[in-house]
């Protein structure tokens, strides 16, 4: 599935799909069929045996500087509705395999919205994030609202969203946006070195904590505990939960096989 797309490049190495964002005359905006493009590879590669782990990235100067203004600016509510363009991004939350996303530059508006939409963020010390869409007479639309206050609260993420100010990646780290900070130069090397740590873990485990995890945001703590009390029950249906209680008992490392 290498480079099939017109705006953004895949690849698989070692159990590792890598989807890097491919407009960098534009610093990545994201237009409607480059959010297409990566909701299918997103999809192919949630299916492939193959993969265990997806890393996004973007290539050249940023990660992504926002969505494609151009394409939306003649938009009215009509047209709006009957596109429906943020439907696709609903797609990314179907997606059971562990998204680890590697952002520099500028993570601004959908780019960020993208960026949240990861499980696991890692930014180059460079990185500048923010949501301007309130200077533009607009707002997010793609999760924004929903994913910032669920991670940092509802007033600072108001304090972002109203002023549309970008804020630094010191800042985004400390608020519990981003997981690693490092340097710019290494971030690809950190990121697929993080991506290969979390491939060598029993795919069916990452598979049903990454879902348990997110009913956290949608349950009461009853319901996300009975839920979490069915995925670990599940987990004693497979060969890798043979294998990795065995391998501790007998002091080795599991050698596990996703199934």
């Amino acid at each position: 599935m290498e480079n099939e797309f017109r705006y953004i490049e895949t690849s698989i190495e070692d159990s590792i799909a890598h989807i890097r964002l491919n407009r960098p005359d534009v610093l990545n905006a994201l237009n409607r069929s480059m959010v297409k493009e990566i909701i299918t590879a997103l999809q192919d590669f949630n299916v492939n045996e193959q993969v265990k782990v997806i890393v996004l990235s973007g290539k050249g100067r940023a990660f992504a500087a926002g969505a494609d203004i151009d394409e939306m600016a003649e938009d009215t509510p009509i047209t709006m509705e009957l596109l429906d363009p943020f439907a696709d991004w609903d797609e990314i939350y179907r997606i059971k395999k562990p998204i680890i996303c590697a952002v520099h530059g500028y993570c601004l508006g959908g780019g960020f919205e993208l960026a949240l939409s990861a499980d696991i963020l890692i930014a180059a010390e460079n990185t500048k994030f923010g949501f301007p869409e309130v200077k533009l007479g607009v707002m997010p639309g793609a999760g924004g609202t929903q994913l910032l206050t669920r991670l940092i609260g509802k007033n600072r993420a108001l304090e972002w969203l109203w002023t549309g100010e970008m804020r630094d990646v010191t800042e985004a780290y400390q608020l519990g946006i981003v997981n690693r900070i490092v340097p710019k130069e290494l971030l690809l090397e950190e990121t697929l070195k993080f991506a290969q740590v979390i491939s060598k873990q029993p795919p069916l485990s990452l598979r049903l904590i990454k879902e348990a995890s997110s009913k956290a945001f949608d349950y009461t703590l009853h319901e996300g505990m009975q839920f979490e009390r069915k995925n670990f029950y599940l987990l004693f249906a497979t060969e890798d939960q043979k294998e990795g209680m065995k391998a501790f008992l007998e002091k080795r490392k599991p050698n596990f096989q996703g199934k």
